[in-house]
């Protein structure tokens, strides 16, 4: 079988290392547009042993990205002048250049074959391949081609947000919220190295108006956001890479294959950056995919067991990313409430906790807002 993967980002080069660590004699081909060292955005975040899937099937690339990992055990929020401290709520970070560069090792050691700068602008380019994956994110060809068959749709959030990096370091994954003469704006930042930093920016559309942003140069939005966050940033400058304003995009498929096309990662679906699951999502994808083409000899049976099986798990971290998402969304009413309240709404937002599992994850967070309340 020939394969075809189009995308060389986490979910397009893990498939690749995986089907050729499977099956040596396989035929595959990653395509990306952009060159092998080109990335956008700085570091990855993950939730706490998100990775630990690897262990029992991949040790070796487990073992490989570990060490480059920055981790911590707790989330701090920050507003009005308070710190408030979630112990037991761990994540991970990895330099996104720094993961691709891991992944394309792992693809290498296989021989599996990745072609770069490279732009396929129509599926009849791929006539000869026995199946196209579709790895090639959310402006996917794949999904753009196929959007009737596959019931396609997207849409954007209506929040506006900014990717930068900074050389400050934060000891914890920490949301700062802040009020200004515009309105509310917040950011997530969080080490990915020892000495780097990501720090996105995110305000809702009318702040972002009332602002001028839409109107500034690349320097003065950045210079802004430094204003905005200067204690947070307490003193080091941001860092741009393509860092232009953008609204998340929401990507939906009713079905995830056509023929011999089948969609994963952000072409089949995106996880709001909040939760911190999105590069975990596309490299499960990849996994699921390769053990449903390892059970069929057939394609078609064989991109069917991966949406049956896959499905129902991705619909429920899906759902949980889209509550988590949907919070930001009014971030600013929230900030209204009692620092108490605010903190308890932050951390439920998902949907996916409440305070009797919070006892036994976050004790020391669960007693201080008690005490709160009384």
């Amino acid at each position: 079988m020939r394969i075809a993967i189009l995308g060389a980002g986490p979910a397009g080069l893990y498939l690749s290392y995986l089907i050729k660590r499977r099956d040596p004699d396989a035929d595959v081909t990653v395509f990306e547009q952009n060159p092998a060292d080109a990335t956008f955005g700085f570091g990855v975040v993950f939730s706490d042993r998100a990775l630990e899937f690897l262990r029992e099937d991949d040790e070796e690339t487990y073992a490989a990205i570990v060490p480059y990992m920055e981790s911590w055990r707790d989330i701090t929020l920050v507003k009005g002048g308070e710190r408030i401290t979630i112990d037991g709520i761990g994540f991970a970070a990895i330099g996104r250049l720094r993961l691709l560069q891991l992944l394309q090792a792992r693809a290498a050691s296989v021989r599996a074959t990745a072609i770069y700068g490279v732009a396929v602008k129509s599926l009849d380019e791929l006539a000869d391949f026995d199946l196209v994956v579709g790895a090639d994110g959310v402006n996917s060809l794949v999904r753009k081609t196929l959007a009737d068959e596959l019931g396609a749709s997207l849409s954007y959030l209506s929040n506006r947000f900014a990717w930068f990096g900074t050389a400050k370091r934060f000891e914890t994954l920490t949301q700062s919220f802040v009020e200004t003469e515009w309105g509310a704006f917040n950011a997530h930042h969080y080490r990915y190295e020892p000495d780097k930093s990501t720090f996105i920016v995110e305000t809702d559309a009318a702040t972002f108006a009332r602002a001028g942003f839409a109107a500034m140069s690349d320097a003065d939005s950045r210079a802004l956001c430094e204003r905005i966050f200067a204690e947070a940033l307490d003193g080091e400058p941001l860092i741009s890479n393509n860092s232009v304003w953008r609204q998340f995009p929401i990507v939906h498929n009713e079905r995830w294959s056509h023929g011999k096309y089948v969609l994963l990662g952000d072409a089949l679906h995106t996880a709001h950056f909040s939760i911190g699951s999105g590069t975990r999502l596309a490299i499960e994808d990849a996994i699921a995919l390769d053990k449903a083409l390892a059970a069929h000899n057939d394609l078609r049976d064989a991109l069917t067991d991966y949406e049956v099986a896959r499905r129902p798990i991705l619909q429920k971290l899906v759902a949980g990313a889209d509550s988590s998402a949907e919070w930001y969304q009014r971030f600013a009413e929230h900030m209204k409430l009692p620092t108490a309240d605010f903190a308890m709404s932050y951390i439920t937002r998902s949907g996916r906790v409440d305070i009797e599992r919070l006892r036994k994850l976050s004790p020391d967070f669960v007693a201080w807002y008690e005490r709160a309340k009384r």
